[in-house]
Formats: C-alpha cells, structure tokens, sequence
C-alpha cells in the first residue's frame, strides 16, 4: 500500500466493477422496455431507462473523464520519483473520494451531495498537481 500505483489499480477495479454493474442493471431494463440492443446507437436512445439503470451507466462515464486526470498526473508523479507519503495519502483520498461518488449516484444520487464529492475530489487533484507544480519552481 505504500506504492503510489496501488491506487491506480484500486480506480480501474471500481471502473470495471460499475461496468459489470451497468451491464447487470442496464440489459433487463432494456428488455423490459422492449428496446433492441440496435436501437441503442446513438446518444439519448436509452433514456426511456428507469433512474436506476441509467444513473450507474452514468457513474461509468464519469469514471472515464475526470479519472483521466489522475492516471496523468500520477504516473507523472511515479515517473519523476517524487512519490512521497502525502502524494500517496492524495492519490487514495481521490480514490475513496470516487468510491463515494459511485455510490452516491448509482443508489441515491443526490446531486447536491453528488456534487460535493466531486468538488473534495477536485481540490485533491488540485493539490496533486499544485506539489507538483512546487517543485518544478
């Protein structure tokens, strides 16, 4: 636990994990709307899904944007050898930030409180990449 890639692999196991879980909640509500898997091509054709299997294929989208940025930023950080325990503590805070988020919008999805997450996983990626930034100076 003391490598800073350990949560790499964490995010990428919760990415797959929704994945699964999109796919599990996603193909019986299409069968129960009678929508062909065709029909599905393009954007907006799905929306007719209940809450509960759209808002996870959401999450998995989400996963695949702002997370983006933190593989960058931590193979970044890995590759220039300035792993350090507050970078660790940082990465697995962003990690446990997301994982809170997936929850939030895959069962309750509040968005105010969705949001909040968010924005506390931001400030983390800020901070990342602000001590990276220190020590370019």
């Amino acid at each position: 636990m003391n490598s800073i890639l350990t949560p790499v692999l964490a995010l990428v196991v919760l990415s797959l994990l929704v994945w699964i879980w999109m796919y599990v909640t996603r193909v019986p509500a299409m069968q129960k709307a009678g929508i062909q898997p065709q029909e599905a091509r393009f954007p907006g054709s799905l929306d007719r899904l209940p809450d509960s299997a759209r808002q996870v294929a959401d999450n998995y989208n989400h996963l695949m944007e702002q997370p983006t940025i933190f593989y960058a930023l931590v193979f970044y950080i890995a590759l220039s050898a300035h792993t350090d325990q507050p970078h660790i503590w940082l990465a697995w805070a962003y990690v446990g930030l997301r994982l809170v988020h997936t929850l939030i919008q895959c069962t309750i999805n509040v968005v105010n409180l969705r949001f909040s997450v968010f924005a506390l996983s931001t400030l983390v990626l800020m901070v990342m990449a602000g001590r990276e930034l220190l020590r370019l100076l």
